[in-house]
């Protein structure tokens, strides 16, 4: 079996494009690959992998801006022959992971799309660090997740970002400044 090729970023802008992403869908995704690329670098990701990983993560918002846009774009991806890990950063990259219990309640099919791999877990906690298309300090975002009662979702945010601080050696909120 023949490994897929990775394509450029430019070949995924122009495939945002082509799939009819808003300029500001686009706009995030650079903003997200400029501060996934960030992590990557510092944990020792797959940097070439997290740089498409983080410009296509948000492909299926050109069906979608619902909690089903990950598992458009995952489709979108497939499609398009992208390779496997490509597609299961876009199908698990939303906020810190959703279990198979959640995806039931969400209604979507019943599947785990927690991020596994350092590459998914790096393209979806860097999305958590953007808000349209500027960095913002994670806590904001927990903060506010407290205030909508969503413990559990907080603490997987806070798990997250402490995991992928652990491989830095230093907060990535720090890192991001």
């Amino acid at each position: 079996m023949s490994k897929k090729r990775l394509p450029s970023p430019q070949e995924c802008i122009k495939l945002l494009d082509e799939q009819g992403c808003s300029p500001e869908v686009v706009a995030h995704c650079k903003a997200v690959r400029d501060v996934a690329v960030k992590i990557a670098e510092c944990t020792g990701a797959d940097k070439e992998l997290v740089e498409v990983g983080a410009l296509l993560h948000d492909i299926g918002r050109s069906k979608t801006h619902g909690i089903t846009h990950g598992l458009e774009g995952a489709r979108i991806a497939r499609e398009m022959g992208l390779p496997e890990s490509v597609v299961r950063i876009i199908e698990r990259h939303l906020g810190a992971g959703i279990s198979k219990e959640e995806a039931k309640k969400l209604g979507l099919p019943p599947k785990d799309y927690t991020p596994k791999t350092l590459e998914e877990k790096v393209v979806a906690h860097a999305d958590n660090l953007i808000e349209r298309d500027r960095v913002q300090n994670i806590q904001l975002e927990i903060d506010r997740q407290m205030r909508n009662k969503n413990f559990e979702y907080a603490k997987k945010l806070r798990e997250l970002h402490d995991e992928l601080s652990a491989l830095c050696g230093r907060d990535l909120n720090d890192l991001l400044r």
